[in-house]
């Protein structure tokens, strides 16, 4: 029997692992990294420290009211709430674009099949408690656009199956076959979840998914080393599963997983770089990845998205941390905590309607993570064209552009002309 995966922890922080030295960003003057700190007051110190620009016309201060609440919030709002009933719900894309074989709906993406790949639409919809909580404005192209960047900059760590982005919400990739587990990887003691951190810590548990959890630990506490708390799915349902289960089950080989495990903590690690750079904490995270018909190994679905993610304020960790206060989240927390305290989101059949305030707040908060993180500006999509619409004339387009290239590369260099495909494609009269 394969041994165990144990990562022994202590209730001290201590200093995240990062050789390199934090650049300078727009938002702040300068950033440093963790360092561990005496036992001098109520909770382990930990010292993060961001220090606002000071001086600089233009440059917000580093609190979340004054980001979160800013000039560019004002510009972006009124058309939040004028997109509240027209967001990307549901799509049916097998019956507007030729050469679609089926769908598969997810909580968030609905993905088709087109033969040699497939296709990945990023909806509006929001999932927590494995429901369907709300449509947000705009989230989906957020989440398509954020991963699209990390993809971009995490290809020397993990090759990904990112094959085109056609749309703002749509992503085209390899098909490979998906290993059934996520790999989700920890910093901090959190979470309001059934498998999150801190709610199993809480209730007693001290050896979880193979990682050794000290007694003391309080919520929120940063982690002394970075942990892998793997999932399996059973009925839509993620359930926490030790990398022993993992080989036993014959989800994973052991070379496979091993090489997962190194590359899922890679990548966060990088995230946490980045993010911190960025003025933000990456949290934890969860990736999931598949087997190339070459056998390599892919990274798929999404990376550090505020949907798969926890990012909170980095100068204002501390202080509310040593008060007890909950850290200053971008991401969706602050919507789970609603429907906590409304309903019980897992039991009860029919959840309440979120407020419009907050569907809109949970917008902004996406838009402005992706704004931080790129250092871009989030575009926003025309309304003259319906989003369906418009969805499915790029995906036919990008389809048949990938037709066309997979034709050239079977025939010869003489004979691409004699591809009715090709040709028509070639002389422009498929658009």
């Amino acid at each position: 029997m394969a041994q165990c995966v144990r990562t022994s922890l202590n209730p001290l922080p201590s200093p995240l692992n990062s050789a390199k030295t934090p650049t300078q960003n727009p938002l702040f003057s300068s950033i440093s990294s963790f360092e561990a700190k005496p036992n001098a007051s109520k909770y382990p110190k930990i010292s993060l420290s961001v220090m606002s620009s000071q001086g600089q016309p233009g440059v917000p201060t580093a609190s979340l009211d004054a980001l979160l609440n800013s000039g560019r919030k004002e510009e972006v709002f009124s058309t939040i709430k004028g997109s509240l009933h027209n967001c990307l719900s549901e799509t049916n894309l097998q019956l507007t674009v030729p050469g679609l074989k089926s769908k598969t709906r997810g909580k968030v993406r609905d993905i088709y099949d087109s033969g040699d790949c497939l296709v990945l639409v990023t909806t509006d919809r929001q999932s927590a408690f494995d429901r369907i909580l709300a449509s947000i404005p705009f989230k989906g192209q957020v989440l398509n656009e954020t991963s699209l960047w990390w993809f971009n900059r995490t290809q020397d760590i993990v090759p990904n199956a990112v094959l085109s982005v056609p749309d703002k919400n749509v992503t085209i990739a390899k098909k490979c076959s998906v290993f059934p587990v996520e790999f989700v990887v920890r910093g901090f003691v959190t979470g309001s979840t059934e498998t999150s951190l801190w709610t199993v810590y809480n209730s007693g548990v001290r050896n979880y998914c193979g990682n050794v959890l000290p007694n003391g630990l309080v919520k929120n506490q940063k982690l002394t080393a970075n942990i892998l708390t793997p999932t399996t799915k059973a009925e839509d349902h993620d359930v926490p599963v030790t990398p022993d289960e993992i080989i036993e089950r014959g989800l994973m080989a052991r070379a496979e997983f091993d090489e997962a495990r190194e590359k899922a903590l890679s990548l966060f690690e990088y995230g946490q770089r980045v993010a911190l750079e960025h003025g933000l904490i990456l949290v934890d995270t969860k990736y999931e990845f598949g087997k190339s018909s070459d056998g390599s190994i892919l990274l798929i679905d999404e990376v550090h998205t505020p949907d798969s993610s926890r990012y909170w304020i980095a100068n204002s960790y501390e202080e509310r941390f040593q008060n007890g206060l909950e850290p200053e989240n971008v991401d969706k927390e602050f919507l789970r905590l609603w429907f906590r305290e409304n309903c019980n989101p897992y039991e009860d059949k029919v959840l309440p309607d979120a407020p419009e305030e907050l569907v809109c707040e949970l917008a902004w908060r996406y838009i402005f993570l992706y704004e931080t993180i790129t250092k871009s500006r989030f575009q926003m999509p025309s309304m003259e064209e319906p989003i369906h619409d418009r969805i499915s004339r790029n995906v036919s387009s990008a389809l048949s552009s990938l037709q066309l290239a997979a034709c050239a590369d079977e025939l010869g260099a003489e004979d691409k002309l004699d591809c009715s495909v090709c040709s028509t494609v070639m002389h422009g009269t498929l658009v």
